[in-house]
Formats: structure tokens, sequence, C-alpha cells
């Protein structure tokens, strides 16, 4: 089920492109010749950009892609950040626990949410739990404090990364399918030349005009998954950057309590 939405997501890009790549862009209105659709009418980018191909119709499903991944991450990673400033959320819970007042800590996870109040949520529930343990000598308490904010830090940080790699993948083949474009009108734009007798100048100008736009759609859907892959793994590194600093001073505070 948890790949249910990006196969989703895919199918639907993919049937999106394809109806709008020969419903709309390939209208006849759009031509001067409908009955072929070689000749797009003057000014007309919706027929120019048809005559470079069907291979345009994935290069618009992998822009359609990379939007609703890139819209995706950037709803998890607010999300992920919780209702407050983080910043903001740490002090609160620091001063708290500097007063031991684990309750009021707790109580500002609740409000926060997010990933890094879940962690911590995580580490207090289990300190408390162990507080009071005799048996235990404080070392070991400690340890299952760590153990839990451990376990609780592996759940939440793959939900940062999640679908990064889509974004990657789509980065790869769009231009590659936009290479192949390339190739295929190139071959076309040649093959019209090495006809005998007169060059075709409506089939040499198709070729040409195949391999361009394809060129272009490839460019264009490599370039934007290659900023928010970049942008996005940023973000994620510099929240778990963040969520390890917390970590570690809220540990720090906690085993100086228990060592009382």
């Amino acid at each position: 089920m948890k790949n249910a939405f990006n196969l989703i997501v895919i199918v639907l890009s993919l049937a999106v492109s394809f109806a709008f790549y020969y419903l709309v862009m390939g209208n006849p209105d759009n031509f001067d010749d409908p009955a072929v659709k070689h000749l797009p009418k003057t000014g007309n980018v919706l027929g120019m950009v048809y005559t470079g191909g069907p291979l345009v119709s994935f290069l618009i499903a992998f822009v359609l892609i990379a939007t609703t991944f890139i819209i995706e991450r950037a709803f998890s990673i607010v999300k992920a950040k919780g209702r407050g400033k983080m910043e903001v959320f740490i002090k609160n819970v620091q001063s708290a626990l500097a007063k031991g007042d684990i309750d009021a800590a707790l109580k500002s996870c609740d409000q926060q949410r997010g990933s890094l109040a879940n962690i911590i949520r995580a580490g207090l529930e289990k300190y408390q739990v162990v507080e009071n343990e005799d048996h235990m000598d404080p070392e070991k308490k400690m340890l299952e404090v760590k153990r839990a904010i451990d376990e609780a830090t592996n759940l939440e940080t793959p939900l940062l990364e999640k679908n990064l790699v889509i974004l990657s993948t789509v980065a790869s083949i769009a231009t590659m399918v936009g290479l192949l474009g390339t190739t295929l009108g190139m071959i076309k734009a040649f093959a019209a030349v090495a006809k005998g007798g007169t060059v075709s100048a409506t089939q040499l100008s198709l070729g040409i005009s195949e391999a361009l736009y394809n060129t272009a759609g490839g460019l264009v859907g490599a370039v934007i998954s290659i900023v928010a892959y970049n942008y996005f793994t940023t973000k994620v590194d510099d929240f778990v950057y963040m969520i390890d600093e917390a970590i570690l001073n809220v540990t720090e505070i906690l085993t100086v309590k228990v060592k009382k």
C-alpha cells in the first residue's frame, strides 16, 4: 500500500500526458493539413510541439511526475517540522526538562507534532517508564532511553527521504528519452536528405523539429527534477542535523537527571 500512491501518480501522469498529446496537441484544428498533421498552423504552439513525435507525451509525463512529487515532498517536510517553529519547540522542551517537568515536555511534543516531536516523545515516555526502576543502574536506564530514541529516529528519517529517488530517476530518464527523440529526429532528417531527387522540405523540417522538441522536453524535465532533488536533499540534511542536535541536548539533560 505504501507504494500505491507512487504507482497511481505514474499511471495517471502517463494517461493524462497521452490524452493531452493526442487529443489536445494533436487536434486537427492545430494543423493546415489535418489529415496527416505535418504542418502546424503559424504560431500554433501545441501543433508545433506535437510534431516532436510520440516521445513528447512521455516527456510531458515526466514533468507531471516531477511536479507531483515536488508538491508531495514540500508538504511532507512541512508536516515533519510540526505546527510551530522547531527552534522554539526545542527551547521549550529543554527548559521543561531543566526544571524536571517531564509532563510539560511531553505536552510540548503533543502540541508540536512532527518528526522531531515524535522522536523526543518516544525518549521521554521510555524515561518515565525506567525512571523509578530501582533494579536498573543509571547507565542501563539511559541505554533504554537511547534505544527508544534510535527506534523512533529509524522510523521517522526514511519518511523525510521518501520519493527523492523518484526525482533523481526522472532526471536521468528524461534526459535519455530526450536524447532518444533527438536521435530519431535526426535520423528522419538525414533520411529525407538521403533520398534521391528533390529534398522534401517538409520531411526535413519534421525530422529537425522532432529532434529539437525532444531535446528541449528532456532538458526541461531533467532540470526541474535535478533542482528539486538537490533542494530537498539539502532540506532533509539540515533537518536531520537539527534532529541529531536536539536529541543530543535532550539525552544530556536526562543523563544528568537519572544520575541524581
